[in-house]
């Protein structure tokens, strides 16, 4: 379950007066013009951090509430979170602040009502009352703000004027508060024309990506580049081993004992991948949302080993699968969550078979099952588990599985368990496909020649790597003339891909009921953990006796299939339909938004608007990338090793990317380091339409997990994402591409454009099909 930031208390933070000439000479948004000397791009705006707001009132005590406390003394002013507590009456008489934000008249102030949704409405499901709800909401907290200000302003002075110096912590500093919270985690994007549904023309083929060739010269240049690595690597192996031979005592052999890893099948670890290792598993804290905080680490050793520094940052998060957005800690999702926690307790204690079974279990099954159009499913806990443990319950020696080449490597290893003849095609090349089934079929078994038992063709609905989609269509005509079964693993389409969000079928119209097994996981859409496996009832029936993960392992923990089914029935409107809504637990009351699944196709349609909107742009700013247009993954291709750290890196810490005259302002400026993270806190109310330069949390991807030469970024685009947020990662990738040279590509049909012209025509782009000239 996503942690919960509305539950934390804010940090304490300390005002001295030795820093407050600084905070008193750092101009707001509306003070005089720019100081000379200064960048631009340290435009000083002093963000005062807004207080502590409940998200929710089923959160904590409906009341009680926290304030702040302030210990003075002669030269320091100490503000700290007082732990307690005083009625909320009082408060709101003392604050004169309306605890309602709904802007109803007949709204009482002693009874806290939903922050505004960021979507479609806390109430609603009017698109038109969002602007309204929100700035109502803002003028609240503000108004409170200013109060509060006051009142811990007059306690410091002691009935004296009002201090500048007395500020409560931003959102760097606190993640309580709920302004903030709710853009943090889902971005606010009211404006119908950034929306899309992802849909294929009924009767059109799938057209094939049009993805451009890197040039000889950048092939043969990153041939080069790893050569030389390799060979330096062989290098230091040789000299180390003779100078340093304790550093490689676990690759030789000693005492009889073999060497405990191979020297060659870890020297692309060792050599290579080192080289890069801040850029890979970087530790994060909180809800993994629009946004996400970074624990800034440093290396003293070259990469061995990383220390935390102590600092945060928060950065713009598009390298995560929240397709839909679901990672949140407030709204109804979060609240069932909260309910069955007090409810059902944290685990099932037991397998599926064993004691572990809960009605949880069997109504998110259904649930599935109805979700996916099939008569049956099984709930597995964990998404590799579902394929590698499903695919040797349904197949066995003397059973073909046809793999597409880019599949996923759980695929593979349940392929490999299942002692079937495996064979690979192509990727998405149906023509290769069809030669492949022609032969297999016509040949049969090896030695033997026998007729195979059974034909299993298994392929992805959204490959991860490459973001395009199968050529379904194409491979239902096949299925219909060569008479096998499929297998669709739909774990990055499902609940991203279609106008309904079910997928693969649901975005070219077919029956599900046509595919024998559909395969998906939660991890993507839904918020959750986990996969599924559905088909038809005596199929599924026999797979829940042999498959592994449902006979040994643990079962999914009750919240987890809480989030399942509040997610899955918000998409889905359960709502609107009794037979679907007799499907949720009795205690689960979500809000009408997500009932009617009002909420739910916002969010699909501005996953599709972001995902062509970011795949567009960049290809028209002269970038390679891969994948089709609907994909909500968007590979951009970097090819040489040297560049893929300094992407990584440029985009975290904006300021690497600076002319160096700029750079040194920053690192000169009489602001500190939270300051600077404040200007351009991707988390803050004020930014959502001002210009600015976040960090940029991404993702490289290179060998093995790609083709050697074709290492690349790859962008996870969610709905929580707004368009503003598409615009600065467009913007940051513009700047970094054109200092790294990473613009291989021609632009396609018209030639390249600017990133202003991007931004500009962002309705072009998302409407363009990718051959015609705009």
């Amino acid at each position: 379950m996503p942690e919960s930031h509305s539950r934390e208390a804010p940090d304490s933070f300390t005002v001295s007066s030795s820093n407050k000439s600084q905070v008193d000479s750092f101009p707001t948004a509306a003070s005089s013009p720019q100081q000379p000397g200064r960048s631009p791009s340290l435009a000083a705006i002093i963000k005062k951090g807004l207080p502590t707001v409940r998200v929710s009132p089923s959160e904590v005590d409906p009341f009680a509430t926290k304030i702040y406390s302030v210990q003075a003394d002669a030269n320091t002013m100490t503000a700290s979170v007082d732990s307690a507590y005083i009625h909320r009456d009082l408060l709101a008489s003392e604050l004169d602040h309306p605890w309602s934000v709904s802007g109803s008249e007949g709204s009482s102030p002693g009874v806290e009502s939903q922050p505004p949704s960021m979507t479609t409405g806390s109430t609603s499901a009017s698109i038109e009352s969002l602007e309204s709800l929100q700035d109502l909401h803002n003028k609240n907290v503000q108004l409170r703000n200013e109060k509060l200000y006051a009142q811990l302003s007059s306690l410091a002075g002691k009935g004296g004027a009002p201090s500048a110096t007395a500020q409560p912590p931003t959102s760097h500093g606190s993640s309580a508060d709920g302004a903030v919270l709710l853009h943090s985690e889902f971005g606010y994007c009211p404006n119908q024309a950034f929306r899309y549904t992802s849909e294929h023309r009924q009767g059109a083929s799938l057209p094939h990506p049009i993805e451009e060739e890197p040039s000889y010269f950048t092939v043969l240049t990153t041939y080069i580049s790893y050569i030389f690595l390799i060979v330096i690597g062989h290098m230091r192996d040789y000299t180390g081993k003779r100078l340093f031979p304790k550093s490689y005592r676990h690759l030789v052999e000693r005492d009889g004992y073999a060497a405990l890893n191979s020297d060659f099948d870890s020297f692309y670890t060792r050599r290579l991948k080192a080289r890069m290792d801040d850029c890979f598993s970087r530790p994060v804290t909180g809800v993994c949302g629009r946004t996400v905080v970074t624990l800034d680490r440093v290396s003293d050793d070259y990469y061995q080993s990383f220390r935390l520094t102590g600092e945060k940052t928060r950065a713009l998060n598009i390298s995560a699968y929240n397709y839909l957005g679901f990672a949140q800690s407030h709204g109804g999702c979060a609240d069932a969550v909260e309910e069955c926690l007090k409810r059902y307790g944290v685990s099932s204690y037991g397998s599926r078979l064993g004691v572990g079974s809960l009605d949880l279990h069997a109504q998110a099954e259904k649930l599935v099952a109805r979700f996916v159009g099939k008569e049956d499913a099984c709930i597995i806990s964990m998404g590799f588990a579902t394929n590698s443990t499903t695919i040797p319950a349904i197949a066995s020696p003397g059973t073909l599985i046809i793999s597409d080449e880019y599949n996923h490597s759980s695929i593979r290893f349940g392929a490999r368990l299942s002692g079937a003849h495996i064979r690979q095609y192509k990727h998405n090349d149906m023509e290769k496909l069809e030669a492949l089934l022609r032969e297999c079929i016509s040949q049969g078994m090896p030695r033997t020649h026998r007729p195979w038992k059974k034909i299993l063709l298994i392929v992805e609905g959204l490959y991860s790597m490459e973001g395009t989609l199968v050529n379904l269509p194409e491979v239902m005509r096949l299925k219909e003339k060569y008479k096998f079964h499929l297998y669709i693993d739909e774990a990055h389409s499902i609940g991203a891909i279609g106008p309904n969000g079910r997928g693969v079928c649901d975005y070219f119209g077919i029956d599900p009921k046509r595919v024998e097994i559909l395969m998906g996981t939660f991890t993507k859409s839904f918020g959750a953990a986990g996969g599924y496996i559905a088909g038809d009832k005596a199929l599924i029936d026999r797979i829940r006796l042999t498959n592994h993960a449902n006979v040994y392992a643990e079962t999914l923990a009750p919240p987890v299939l809480t989030q399942i089914i509040a997610s899955m029935a918000s998409i889905m409107g359960a709502g609107n339909v009794q037979e679907e809504k007799s499907l949720l637990p009795s205690w689960v009351q979500l809000p009408a938004p997500l009932m009617d699944g009002s909420e739910g196709r916002e969010r699909l349609r501005r996953l599709a608007f972001n995902a062509r909107y970011l795949s567009s742009g960049l290809r028209k700013l002269g970038f390679i990338v891969y994948g089709h247009r609907d994909s909500p993954i968007v590979p951009l291709l970097i090819f040489h090793p040297a560049k893929m750290p300094l992407f990584s890196r440029m985009m975290l810490d904006r300021q690497q990317s600076l002319p160096p005259s700029e750079r040194i302002v920053a690192e000169e400026s009489d602001l500190t380091s939270e300051q600077l993270k404040a200007i351009n806190d991707p988390a803050s109310v004020a930014n959502m339409d001002r210009p600015a330069r976040p960090p940029i949390v991404v993702v490289v991807v290179a060998y093995p997990a790609t083709p050697l030469i074709s290492s690349r970024v790859r962008f996870c685009v969610s709905a929580a994402h707004t368009k503003k947020d598409i615009d600065d990662v467009l913007r940051a990738c513009d700047e970094v591409g054109s200092l790294l040279k990473m613009k291989y590509g021609s632009g396609g049909p018209g030639g390249r454009w600017n990133v202003e012209q991007v931004i500009e025509r962002c309705l072009d782009l998302v409407a363009w099909n990718g051959e015609d000239p705009i």
